[in-house]
Formats: structure tokens, sequence, C-alpha cells
């Protein structure tokens, strides 16, 4: 798992940073550099369930804002057929913004599932050694 939060936690750095040309970079700033924090304390273990699903909460539900948004996710795919997102965004296609940020958000997510996952299964595997 240090491995995995050791990979998250650069993506999320390099996200970070490359938010300050966003029109919201502080808020973006903010959500990578949180997931990113939290990966960091994961490899050392000085993380807790309630960093994880506090960022879990905002995460899921921001993304689940951003699916249903006018110009959301659902626009993207409903309405425009989920075309390539991986262009240059532009005034006329405001939903790729949205769509890129869903992701992001679901990524985010995936991160700290996997932790509190491990979390979950390293204190079972040491309540199974305790009981014998």
């Amino acid at each position: 798992m240090k491995i995995a939060n050791s990979f998250f936690a650069v993506i999320f750095f390099v996200s970070a940073f490359v938010q300050h040309n966003d029109p919201d970079p502080f808020f973006w700033m903010s959500i990578y550099g949180y997931g990113a924090l939290v990966c960091i304390l994961a490899i050392f273990r000085k993380d807790s369930k309630i960093l994880h699903y506090a960022g879990l909460a905002v995460f899921v539900s921001y993304a689940i804002y951003l699916f249903f948004a006018p110009n959301g996710v659902y626009t993207w795919f409903s309405l425009h057929s989920a075309e390539n997102i991986t262009g240059s965004m532009s005034d006329d296609k405001p939903w790729i913004e949205a769509t890129r940020e869903f992701f992001g958000l679901l990524i985010l997510s995936f991160a700290h599932i996997l932790n509190l996952l491990f979390r979950k299964s390293l204190r079972n595997k040491r309540t199974q050694i305790v009981d014998q």
C-alpha cells in the first residue's frame, strides 16, 4: 500500500500544481493537496479513518453535483455522446471541465477507499493474530 499511496501522492501533487491556471485554482489545489497529504500520512501510518471519510464525503458529494449539474457529466454523456474530452476546453464545450473534474474526484475517492479497505484488512489480520 505504500507504493500505491506514493503513486497517488505524486499524481495528486502534480494535479494540484497544474491547477494554477484553472478558473478556480485555490479550490482545486486544496482538493488535490488534501488527497496528496492524506496519502503521505497513510504511508507513515499517521492517517486516520476520519481523514479518509471526510475526504470521501466532500469528493463524492461534489462528484454527484458535477454529474447532474447543467453542462455536467450527464450532459456530456447524454447530449454529446460522450465525445472526446482530452481536447482543449472552450466556451462552447463547458461540459469538458466538469467531466474532467468529476473523474479527478473519482480517482481521489478511489485512493481513499483503498486506504480504508487496507486499514480494515490490516486490523482484521491483527485481530486474528491476537485471537490465536
